[in-house]
């Protein structure tokens, strides 16, 4: 996957002067051998200076994610000061004793040790990443490293991250506004373009030598392109235009994720319609937030990050008939009528997520733009349904006060046709009817979703926690009311 990080993570043991030293460093050994892939720094940091000496260690590593491990208690500064100096995401994480026999000399107190860590972190105002049960065996340890990745991956990311987006939002679409502070406030840069930059652009690109190649990739990824071999140029030049766009204007930034305008004025100009190519864009870790939702293409690549794959955008779209529910679900995978819904975007969900697809015209665009005529401006959607399997509906969102929230669910594409139009999915997840009532709506989010493949959502759970969300939903049992919900509703 491209325009993700690589995360190569750090193991720097601690250790607290009146512990044994040799202590922490025989249980960082073993918990650099437990895990196999992380750096182990050979710097045992005792003291301030020692911080110093085990930052330009990793540094020369290249170590961009970094574990504080206390072998035993711990130094409160220097450890909380190795996250402070540190360029990148921080995980701490403390020795469980060994045995039973070696409860004297061999006893660490790092079970402890962690409670004055994050009374310490707190008092330098320092966010770092603790697992939820930070202290164990070196087997142990090395599962909540491998935990850290994801994490560490969706952090560097946005640090690195800028959004560009082309054009403003349709009419109507005010549900997909972003405001901008919000996005400096995480470390995400902006750059907004007119849809005009955009159509310049593309314009620059016809005749590109690279354009049949994509021709090429395009016809043996979708069984019926040759249908369309007349707008196939046109798709492969803009994506190219967009490709090339991230290249030229990334500035100081590593990472570029878009959220483009994508109707109505862009069908007759440019001649097709984007959705395949924002699929295709996805699928190579450039994500393209439809109706220019910047907040969605922000969700987006942090599921990319925190998956390693692509996503999707959906609209949370429509209910499930009675007799489909009847027919194709009740029985049969244990949910009622009100977890279910459809999950519908025109045809941007890539390839490689969808059954039997085809590429087609946008039904909604040719009603609006061609409306008595053969679809030829209107084409370029990838319509089928959505492969069936494990999801997580989610969604980061800046709103008009000025906060960051978020919610996820985690639930699942159930194997039941859609029988409809666009890139669709029956989208089953426990209690979704009270989640949509009282987080989706009550929340204010906008319709927009996105979808990752698989379930992600502790994570995302601890990406959006500590990048600031003051409120992070999820679809709570019923056991569990939410805040706005009416006891006393029949």
């Amino acid at each position: 996957m491209k325009n993700i990080p690589i995360v190569k993570p750090g193991l720097v043991a601690v250790s607290r002067d009146c512990f044994p030293r040799a202590l922490s460093e025989a249980r960082r050994a073993a918990v650099a051998k437990a895990h196999g892939g992380i750096y182990e720094c050979m710097v045992t940091v005792e003291n301030e200076s020692d911080v110093r000496k085990a930052l330009d260690d990793v540094a020369k590593a290249g170590v961009n994610a970094l574990v504080v491990y206390l072998g035993n208690f711990g130094p409160e500064t220097p450890e909380t000061l190795l996250a402070k100096d540190f360029d990148g995401p921080a995980m701490f994480v403390a020795a469980a004793e060994d045995s039973q026999d070696d409860l004297i000399d061999g006893r660490g107190d790092a079970y402890c040790g962690m409670l004055n860590c994050s009374y310490n972190l707190a008092l330098r105002d320092i966010r770092a990443y603790i697992p939820e049960s930070p202290v164990g065996t070196p087997e142990e340890i090395a599962r909540m490293i491998d935990g850290f990745i994801p994490f560490a991956r969706a952090i560097i990311g946005l640090g690195g991250l800028k959004i560009v987006s082309f054009g403003p939002r349709p009419q109507d679409f005010l549900a997909c506004n972003a405001p901008i502070s919000q996005l400096y406030g995480i470390g995400v840069e902006i750059q907004e373009n007119s849809e005009l930059d955009l159509l310049v652009a593309f314009k620059a690109h016809a005749g590109d030598g690279r354009i049949p190649g994509i021709v090429s990739e395009m016809e043996k990824e979708v069984k019926n392109a040759s249908e369309m071999a007349d707008i196939l140029p046109k798709l492969a030049q803009y994506e190219l235009t967009l490709l090339d766009w991230a290249e030229q204007n990334r500035g100081s930034r590593e990472y570029v994720a878009f959220a483009n305008k994508c109707w109505p004025a862009f069908q007759p100009e440019f001649g097709f319609v984007p959705c395949y190519v924002n699929g295709r864009l996805a699928s190579q870790g450039f994500p393209v937030g439809c109706e220019v939702d910047i907040y969605g293409a922000l969700s987006e690549y942090i599921g990319t990050c925190v998956t390693g794959e692509s996503v999707t955008l959906l609209d949370v779209n429509n209910t499930i008939p009675g007799d489909m529910y009847e027919s194709a679900i009740e029985g049969k995978y244990g949910y009622g009528q009100s977890d279910a819904f459809m999950g519908f975007h025109c045809g941007n969900t890539p390839a490689c997520h969808l059954g039997d697809c085809e590429l087609k015209h946008q039904l909604i665009m040719t009603r609006m733009i061609e409306p008595d005529g053969v679809p030829r401006v209107t084409r370029g959607t990838l319509e089928g349904d959505i492969a069936a399997g494990p999801i997580t509906l989610y969604r980061l969102q800046g709103a008009a006060d000025g906060s960051l929230n978020a919610y996820i669910a985690e639930g699942e594409i159930l194997p039941v046709a859609t029988r409809t139009f666009g890139g669709t999915g029956v989208i089953a997840i426990p209690e979704m009817g009270r989640f949509y009532r009282h987080v989706i709506i009550a929340g204010r989010y906008p319709h927009h979703a996105a979808v990752a493949f698989g379930h992600a959502g502790e994570a995302l759970f601890d990406v959006f926690s500590h990048i600031g969300a003051r409120k992070v939903s999820y679809n709570q049992p019923k056991s569990l009311p939410y805040p706005t919900e009416n006891p006393f509703a029949k």
